[in-house]
C-alpha cells in the first residue's frame, strides 16, 4: 500500500487488463464510483487488509482518491481491471458498504454511484431514454443521472445513481459499463481513424498522454499541455472538450502547419453563444486563433433573428482540429448542448464539383459508408450550383470526433480525385504532341 500526493493506490499495475500489457491498459475504460466518505475506512480495512484482498481476488488496481475534494461527503474510487474484474471489485465494495450501513445504522440505503464522462452519457441514455429504461427494466433498478448544470470546467463527469439491492445494482453496473465502453471505444476508434486519415500530429496536442484526466486549475493556463491536462483516451481530451482552461498558447506556427494545405470549414453555432466565443473586446476569439494557429472569423448574420451564426475557420488540418475542438468545448461549458447530449454541430466544407459524385458514391454507397464509419451525418445537397471556383458544399452533422473523422475522410476522397485528374491530364496528348 502506497500513498501518493493525491490518492491512495492499491494493487499491482501488472494486474490491470491481464496479459495484454500497458498498451492495452491505456485503452481500457476504468470503472469509477463514488462512495460515502464514512465508508472509506471500512473499504480499506485495518492496515489495508480489506482493500488488498479485493485487489488480489479481482486482479485489479484500485485508486482511492482520499485527499481530493477535502471535506466532501463522498470520495471517488477508480478501478482498473478487465470488465469482469471491475464488476467483481464493485460487488465486493458494495457488500462492504451494505454491511457497514447495517451495522452502524448511519444511512438507510447505499446506492451505487457510477461516474461517467459527459461525452459518453448521451449514448448510455439512448434515443428517448430507451437504453436506460431497458437497463432499469432488465435489472429491477431505478437509475437517475445528475444534471448537466452540475458540470464545471474542473469536472466533466456525470453521476449515474443506481438504486436497488446489491445484486440488482451489480447487474445494472454490468449493463451501464457495457454501454459506456462501447461509446468510449467508438470515440477512440474515431480519433485513431482521424489520425490515420489526416496524418495529424495529435501527440503534439497532448491527445495520447497517459493517465487519468484531471482538469487543472485556471492558474495553470501557461504550463505544458501534456503535463497539465494529463489526457487519456479513457475520459476525453479536457483541453479540447472541457472549455477554456488548461490550454497553453500555441506560439508561432510550426513548420508543418505553415506548409500544410490550408482548409476552410464553416461551423454553425447557436447565436446566443457568439458573445461568449468572442469574449470581452474580442480577447477569447484572438486567443483561440493564436492557440490553434488558424484564422477564426464570425460571419455577419443574414438577419437578426437567425438562430445560428457561421464561424469561418481557415487553417491546416491540425489547426482545424484544435480550433473546432476549442469551439465545441466552449459550447459545452456554456451549456448549449443541454438539449443534445452528444453535442452535435453542423459543419460545411467545400469540395470540387467533380468530387461530389465520389463523396456520394454509386447509389449513395460511399456516403452511407462514411456515415457508418464516422457516426456523423453526411449530406451532399442535390441541385447545387457550383461557385466561381467550381466547388459545392458538403454538410457534416455530428459530435466533435465524428465531425473530425468525416472531414478527414472527405478530404481524402477529394485528394484522390485530384490525383486522378492530374494523372489524366498528363496522359492526354496536346496539339503539339499528337498521338501516333
Amino acid at each position: 500500500m502506497g500513498t501518493g500526493s493525491r490518492e491512495q493506490e492499491f494493487g499491482q499495475p501488472r494486474a490491470m487488463g491481464g496479459p495484454q500489457g500497458p498498451r492495452h491498459r491505456q485503452q481500457e475504460l476504468p470503472l469509477r464510483i463514488l462512495v460515502p466518505t464514512q465508508f472509506v475506512g471500512a473499504i480499506i480495512g485495518k492496515e489495508g487488509l480489506t482493500i488488498k484482498n479485493i485487489t488480489k481476488q479481482t486482479q485489479s488496481k484500485v485508486d482511492i482518491h482520499r485527499k481530493e475534494n477535502a471535506g466532501t461527503t463522498e470520495k471517488a474510487i477508480t478501478i482498473h481491471s478487465s470488465k469482469e474484474g471491475c464488476s467483481q471489485a464493485c460487488r465486493m465494495i458494495l457488500e462492504i458498504m451494505e454491511k457497514e450501513a447495517n451495522d452502524t445504522k448511519i444511512v438507510d440505503e447505499v446506492p451505487l454511484k457510477v461516474l461517467a464522462q459527459n461525452s459518453l452519457v448521451g449514448r448510455l441514455i439512448g434515443k428517448e431514454g430507451r437504453n436506460l429504461k431497458k437497463i432499469e427494466q432488465d435489472t429491477g433498478t431505478k437509475i437517475t443521472i445528475s444534471s448537466l448544470q452540475d458540470l464545471t470546467i474542473y469536472n466533466q463527469e456525470r453521476t449515474i445513481t443506481v438504486r436497488g439491492g446489491v445484486e440488482e445494482c451489480c447487474n445494472a453496473e454490468v449493463e451501464i459499463m457495457k454501454k459506456l465502453r462501447e461509446a468510449h471505444e467508438n470515440d477512440v476508434a474515431s480519433l485513431n481513424q482521424t489520425n490515420m486519415m489526416s496524418g495529424l500530429n495529435l501527440s503534439a496536442l497532448g491527445i495520447f498522454s497517459s493517465g487519468l484526466s484531471a482538469l487543472p486549475p485556471a492558474s495553470g493556463v501557461h504550463g505544458s499541455l501534456s503535463a497539465q491536462a494529463n489526457y487519456s483516451p479513457l475520459l476525453g481530451p479536457p483541453s479540447l472538450l472541457g472549455g477554456l482552461y488548461g490550454v497553453p498558447s500555441s506560439g508561432a506556427l510550426s513548420h508543418q502547419q505553415a506548409t500544410a494545405e490550408q482548409e476552410v470549414v464553416y461551423l454553425f453555432i447557436p447565436t446566443p453563444v457568439v458573445g461568449a466565443l468572442i469574449g470581452k473586446k474580442g480577447q477569447h476569439i484572438k486567443e483561440l486563433a493564436h492557440y490553434a494557429g488558424a484564422s477564426v472569423k464570425i460571419a455577419a448574420p443574414d438577419n437578426p433573428d437567425d438562430p445560428e451564426r457561421m464561424v469561418i475557420i481557415t487553417g491546416p488540418p491540425e489547426a482545424q482540429y484544435k480550433a473546432q475542438g476549442r469551439i465545441y468545448g466552449k459550447l459545452k461549458t456554456e451549456n448549449f448542448f443541454i438539449a443534445n447530449e452528444e453535442g452535435k454541430l453542423e459543419a460545411h466544407i467545400k469540395v470540387p464539383s467533380t468530387a461530389a459524385g465520389r463523396v456520394i458514391g454509386k447509389g449513395g454507397k460511399m456516403v452511407n459508408e462514411l456515415q457508418n464509419l464516422t457516426s456523423a451525418e453526411v449530406i451532399v445537397p442535390r441541385d447545387q450550383t457550383p461557385d466561381e471556383n467550381d466547388e459545392v458544399f458538403v454538410k457534416i452533422i455530428g459530435h466533435f470526433f465524428a465531425s473530425q473523422s468525416a472531414q478527414r475522410k472527405i478530404r481524402e476522397i477529394v485528394q484522390q480525385v485530384k490525383q486522378q485528374e492530374r494523372k489524366h491530364q498528363q496522359t492526354v496528348p496536346t496539339p503539339s504532341q499528337p498521338s501516333k
